[in-house]
This record gives structure tokens, sequence and C-alpha cells, in this order.
């Protein structure tokens, strides 16, 4: 199976007034975490940013955070579960997540995204607030 050499993480923040963080965010994907975070303001309310880890990587500590790093394959995507794992700073921080979509290397071999339908479309009922007190991981299948 193809080498994994990029993945594309588009997250969206909610709109609520309290819906943004300053925690840490992760992404779990092949049997590794990656940690999501680029030198912006990110995880604010209403934030849509696409984090890309690896081939064109715009993430801070990119030789720490790349797919090639040591060298992940494609078969590894069967193996492990695909999440998206939120750190509060303390016990108070919460984070609502409206979307998120994970894209293994997007157009080329081996491609293959990831999502959780759950969280498509708009609505209260559509979007997932992640923290100590109501839970630190959302899980994405693929699509």
């Amino acid at each position: 199976m193809p080498d994994i050499t990029k993945l594309s993480v588009q997250l969206y923040t909610a709109t609520d007034s309290e819906a943004g963080t300053d925690g840490f965010v992760y992404l779990g994907i092949a049997g590794r975490e990656f940690h999501v975070d680029a030198s912006r303001d990110d995880f604010e309310p209403g934030d849509n940013y696409t984090y890309v880890f690896g081939d064109g990587t715009n993430v801070l500590d990119p030789d720490r955070n790349d797919p090639r790093l040591p060298r992940l394959d494609t078969d590894d995507l069967d193996r492990y579960p695909v999440y998206l794992r939120f750190a509060g700073k303390d016990n108070d921080d919460d984070w609502c997540v409206e979307r998120v979509t994970v894209t293994v290397n997007p157009g080329g071999p081996g491609s293959s995204t990831y999502d959780n339908p759950r969280l498509a479309g708009s609505g209260v009922d559509r979007k997932i607030w992640l923290g100590k007190r109501c839970g630190e991981t959302v899980r994405l299948r693929r699509i």
C-alpha cells in the first residue's frame, strides 16, 4: 500500500460565544497522534482552517508532526481508529466542534477521507462539545 505523505485536516469551530479554546487538539490516525496547531490564533468561535501535515505542511513543529517520520502506510488506516482528541488547559476549558474532515494523501495514491456524518449540516444537534466534563474524543469514519 502507498505511504502516507500528507494529511489535510479541516476544522470548524462553532460560532457559539464560548465555543473557542486555547487548549490542545490532536489527530489520531494510522497508530499515532499529531498535534494540530498553526502559527495563528486558532480554535476561536467561527474559525474554519485546514491544517496540513507532511508534504506542504503549515503546522507548528512540522518535523515532529510529519506522517513520513516515521513512515506511515495506508494499510495502517484500517488497523487503528481515526479520531480528534481535545485536551483542555483546565477543567473548565471546553471546545465546540462544528465539523472535522481528514483527508489522507489528497488527490494522490491511497487517498481517503474521514468524517463524522453526525456533524454534517447545521443546527444545535450537529456540533459536539469536547472537554473534561463532556468527553474529549470524537471518532471519525471513512466516507
